[in-house]
Order: structure tokens, then sequence, then C-alpha cells
């Protein structure tokens, strides 16, 4: 039988060739190797195997003496219930640690030197180290990751706790668990007490998925592996490893009881204010780890707003550091803005003198060394801007960030990247609300609206809904704070923008909140109180 199809594993080491990644197996236990070609049926599958077959298969094991291993402190009666034997092999004093079926017949041997190099002798591949003696499987079992520390851990709990070892290193571990999945299932907790180094700690990731859940827990070691903490005296911090192992579960799912600092050492509303005192009242400020929307028809006075959180983020505290990324304008109108506001002029429009009121106006804002812009003009790529998002926050000490606005970040994609607009505003979003979480920084988004139905647009005074976000459900979903801005553009009132949170995920408080005058002169927005009409 020569079929290599139906392989449940593969990349194994060969016993055969020495190939450390050209063996694979089937799920009848049969090997095949792709370097040298050996085909090998699992002794479990030779039905007609005759007593003089058995005789010659017996005939071709190492035998050697029981002894006590002393330089790595393993008792005889340890060796002894295990079958870990010292002999002689190739002209050398060798340890031979002995693999049995269930039945307890010999079925392969792995043979080690003093300097670690081993020989397989036999069938190993999906056995267990020790697995005979615990064919009815128990309460706790103990994975190690090598014989050593399986006969270590089993000797520091006098011999009466199960204790087995995978076959051939790391590499083995998964396919062993596969193959032997059901006998596993017989204990009540499998504990994976492989080294603490990346390799073991990768090999436990693996074998843990494949045990049924609850089932898997997890040893941490103070050292290196079992032995190694043996020889140094700590035999009982082994032994409390054994005990105090915790039962497995993916990364992301927390045990509430392990979060009884987190949330008794955070403060209740740690944020900056706004500019704006309604806005204040409905939201309590700016926080971290949040997205802040803010909507609105085309020259409503989105870019306003955000320039003037900025300014007042600059000018109100003392250490907090701004990124500002306006992409339909360039770093220095966004500058002027900044610094105008300062002045109390506007300097894009308006003739102004460098004298000493607008120098200490810039060191004051502009030139603080807390303000950072990020010029796009000829570069638009969305994964280049989320890096720069991230250098901003990560080596630059950033904590609030102004995105103005997301519409042409989508606009500015590569066919490949876009797709259709919707599925390119989820996958940004989803990336933005990923980098927020993960870097624990504020973002002031800023977002267009879609046309509404009939004659009036958001420019002559509607007051937008979540609906009207253009693209897709996500810029709602996946911000915490929604603001709509609305402004009569060609009404009487048409430097009076009304703010209205349309979602708020902190305290749940919605509604109109402030109503802003626009100065022509100043460029400033002013706080005034809510007309009773409106």
């Amino acid at each position: 039988m020569d079929d290599c199809s139906g392989f449940i594993e593969t990349n194994l080491p060969c016993p055969d060739c020495g190939s450390s990644d050209a063996l694979a197996l089937n799920e009848n236990g049969n090997t095949k190797c792709f370097s040298c070609g050996k085909y090998t049926v699992h002794e479990n599958n030779k039905t007609n195997m005759t007593k003089e077959e058995k005789q010659k298969k017996n005939a071709d094991f190492l035998y050697g003496d029981l002894l006590p291993i002393a330089p790595r402190g393993i008792h005889l009666d340890t060796c002894k219930k295990y079958g870990y034997y010292v002999g002689d092999y190739n002209g050398q004093r060798v340890h031979i640690a002995n693999y049995r079926n269930f039945e307890g017949e010999l079925v392969g041997q792995k043979i080690r030197d003093k300097d670690k190099n081993f020989t397989i002798n036999g069938k190993i591949t999906g056995h267990f180290f020790g697995q005979h003696l615990w064919p009815n499987g128990g309460k706790k079992l103990i994975v190690c990751e090598g014989e050593i520390d399986a006969l270590t851990v089993s000797q520091l709990g006098s011999n009466k706790y199960p204790c087995i070892s995978i076959p051939s290193g790391t590499n083995s571990a998964k396919a062993a668990f596969k193959k032997n999945l059901k006998w596993l299932e017989l204990f009540d907790e499998v504990v994976l007490m492989f080294d603490m180094d990346e390799p073991g700690q990768k090999a436990v990731s693996e074998c843990v998925n494949i045990l049924p859940p609850g089932k898997a827990y997890i040893a941490k070691l103070p050292g290196k592996d079992p032995n190694e903490l043996l020889m140094q005296g700590k035999a009982q911090d082994v032994v409390r490893a054994m005990f105090d192992a915790k039962q497995w579960s993916p990364t992301n799912i927390i045990d509430g009881a392990d979060l009884f600092e987190r949330i008794s050492t955070i403060k209740k509303n740690d944020s900056v204010p706004y500019p704006f005192e309604g806005l204040n009242d409905k939201t309590k400020g700016l926080r971290k780890g949040e997205i802040s929307l803010f909507c609105a028809g085309s020259g409503v006075g989105k870019s306003q707003v955000c320039r003037q959180i900025a300014h007042h983020l600059l000018t109100q505290t003392k250490d907090k550091k701004v990124g500002y990324i306006a992409l339909e304008e360039n770093i220095e109108r966004s500058a002027q803005g900044v610094l105008g506001l300062e002045l109390g002029k506007l300097l894009h429009l308006d003739d102004f003198t460098v004298d000493d009121k607008y120098i200490k106006a810039f060191n004051k804002t502009v030139g603080s060394g807390r303000f950072f812009l990020y010029d796009h003009w000829g570069s638009l790529n969305t994964d280049q801007l989320l890096s720069h998002i991230r250098y901003l926050v990560k080596a630059l000490g950033v904590e609030y960030v102004v995105l103005d606005h997301i519409s042409i970040v989508v606009s500015g994609m590569s066919e490949s990247e876009m797709g259709n607009e919707r599925r390119a505003i989820d996958v940004l979003m989803t990336k933005l609300r990923t980098l927020v979480e993960e870097s624990n920084f504020a973002l002031i988004l800023v977002s267009h609206l879609k046309r509404p139905e009939g004659n009036r647009g958001y420019e002559d005074g509607i007051m937008p809904n979540l609906s009207a976000l253009r693209g897709s459900q996500s810029l709602s979903q996946l911000s915490d704070i929604c603001v709509a801005l609305s402004r009569d553009l060609q009404g009487e009132d048409k430097n009076i923008t009304k703010l209205s949170v349309l979602k708020n995920r902190f305290s749940g408080d919605t509604g109109l909140c402030s109503q802003l005058e626009y100065c022509q002169r100043t460029g400033r927005l002013t706080e005034t109180s809510i007309s009773e009409e409106f």
C-alpha cells in the first residue's frame, strides 16, 4: 500500500531517514515519508503478524539496565515505573525511553546520547511516553515536552499522578494530541506543562484548541522546564505550577474576577472638556479610547468646529498633544486657522503683521511643540495614513487626533482598495476602531452626509439623523459619540450653527445641545442660548 491521500498531519520528523519535516500521518496511524519514500503501517493495522515476526521485531529493540539518572535527579523507582533504561548504543552510554501501547507491548524506543542526539527505534509517532500506564484515564493528566520532564513531574507527585510527554519535540505535539484525542477526553483535566521557551509555548497554543472546551489547563513555570527547576532546588515551584494551572480560555475571553484592579483604578470621567458647554453637558467631555463623529452637509461648518476643538485642547491644557489631519486643505491653511483663532483674525483673508503678539500666539498654539499636522498632498494611501496616525500616537505621544474627513479618505482609495464605498468605509472604520482601542487615543472624525430626499438639503437648516450618514452604517455603529451640525446657509440666521447629539454611548443623553454663532471678523464660534423655535 502506498496511498498518499487522507493525511491529517504533515511536516513531521521521519524516524527512518532523519528528515525533520518530510513525514505525513494519516487517520489510521500509517505514515509516509516524502524524503526516503518509506510507507509504514501502524502496528494496530498489522492483522497478520506471525509469532516469528513479533520475535524478530522485539529482537530489534535495545535493552539496558534500570538505574537512577543521578545527574538529572531521577530516582530508580521512577525509571522502573516508566521503563526508562540506561544502555549502550554505537559505543556510547545512552538513555532508552520505552514506548508501549495499551496492551503493554513495546512498540518503539527513543534513544538519547549525552549530546542530546536522538535515535528512534521502532514506532513512537502518535504515542505519548508513559501513556500505557493510564489506559482508562483519570482526574488530572500532566503533559510535558520531554521524557526527563515527565519523569521529574511524576516523581515530584510521588509517582501517583498521570504524567506523560510528547514523542518527538514540539513539532510532534499537535499530531499526538489529535491521534489520542479520545484517550485524552477520558481525563477531567489535561495540564500542559511544556517548556517556557517560544517553541514550547507555541505548541501549547496549538494543542489547547484540539481539546474540548474546559478540559485544557496551562501550567506556568518560573524557569525553562521542570527538570531544570528540580536541579536548581525549586521542586516546590514545579508542584505549585501543576496544581495552580489555570483553565485555558481564548485570550479575548476575560474572567470578570480578574478585572477588579482594572475597573477599580479607572477614573469615572477621565476626559477633557469640549469648548462648548452644551456639548459637554450631554457627552461629559472628550475621552481617550473613543471615536467622536461630527457630521453635517457641505459648508455647514464641520471643519471650523474641529479647528476650535483643536485650539481649545492646545490652549486649555498644558501637556495634551494634538494631531491634525485635514484632507480638504493644505497644512498652511490648517495652521493659519488654529493660529487665527488665538489672534481673533482670519489670517488667510486679512493682512497681518508678524509682531510679538503674533509670535506669542504662534508659540502657544501651532508652535507649541504639541501640534502635529499631516502633509498629505500627492499621496493618500489608506495604510500609509493609518501608519502615520499610529506614529503620531506611539512615537510623538499624541492623545487627540482630528481626521477631517473620512469621505475623502475613501475617495482617494485605489479601485482594488475601494470595491464599493460602503465596503471601503466598513473596512476603514474597523481599522480606525482597532487603532483607537489598541493605542488609546481620542479620534475626532468628520463625515459627509448623503443627499436627503426632496428639495431641501442639509445646507437649508435640516437637522441630520444617523441614517443620513453617507456610505455605511459602520460610521455610527463604531463611533462612541455622533454629533450633527445644522445651519441654514441662505437664511437670516446663516451664522448660527446648531449641534445635536445623535448617539451617546457614554451617558446615553442625546438631543439638541448647543447653538453656536460664527463671527466673520474673528473666525470664532461663540455659544449662545438655543432659540426656542428650533
